[in-house]
């Protein structure tokens, strides 16, 4: 994700004729000969909505603000051990998740008519892996919180039994 959103500085698509991302759409322009960035007065007149491409992109960069604060927390619920941390970190995990993929389909609907399959690069892959890889933890965890429910039944019912 930091990656995609740092790096690549959001551009999902960057080939020599188009640079498309969160904070550029650059079409190549025949006449000039070279790559003309479009601002979003342009995008409008293109049928791009100004709102959806704002909401694509605050939904996807606060994923990214998650993600700094994230290890910091699953450090202290990890130390701590206490099953409540572990059921909020599947939470924003989930939160994360929605977020993320919201923000990038926002975005993609919006500009997909500039944009084809095969047009995607390094930012685009970055993020689908960063999809992917929060599943996973999303997976891990719920594998993690039912396993801990069966070897410790006592704390999962409230405490030991007298």
């Amino acid at each position: 994700m930091f990656y995609a959103l740092l790096w690549e500085s959001g551009n999902l698509v960057d080939l020599p004729d188009k640079r498309i991302g969160f904070y550029n759409f650059c079409l190549w322009n025949e006449t000039a000969g070279k790559l003309q960035c479009l601002e979003f007065k342009h995008l409008q007149v293109m049928g791009i909505s100004l709102l959806g491409i704002v909401l694509g992109r605050i939904c996807v960069y606060t994923c990214l603000v998650f993600s700094i604060f994230y290890p910091i927390f699953v450090a202290h619920v990890k130390c701590t051990g206490e099953r409540k941390g572990w059921k909020v970190i599947l939470i924003i995990l989930i939160i994360k998740t929605t977020i993320l993929f919201g923000g990038l389909t926002v975005f993609l609907f919006q500009t997909s008519e500039w944009i084809h399959p095969s047009d995607f690069t390094g930012g685009f892959l970055a993020l689908l892996g960063t999809q992917a890889l929060l599943l996973l933890q999303i997976l891990t965890v719920t594998m993690y919180l039912i396993g801990d429910k069966h070897t410790h039944p006592c704390q999962s019912r409230g405490g030991p039994a007298h």
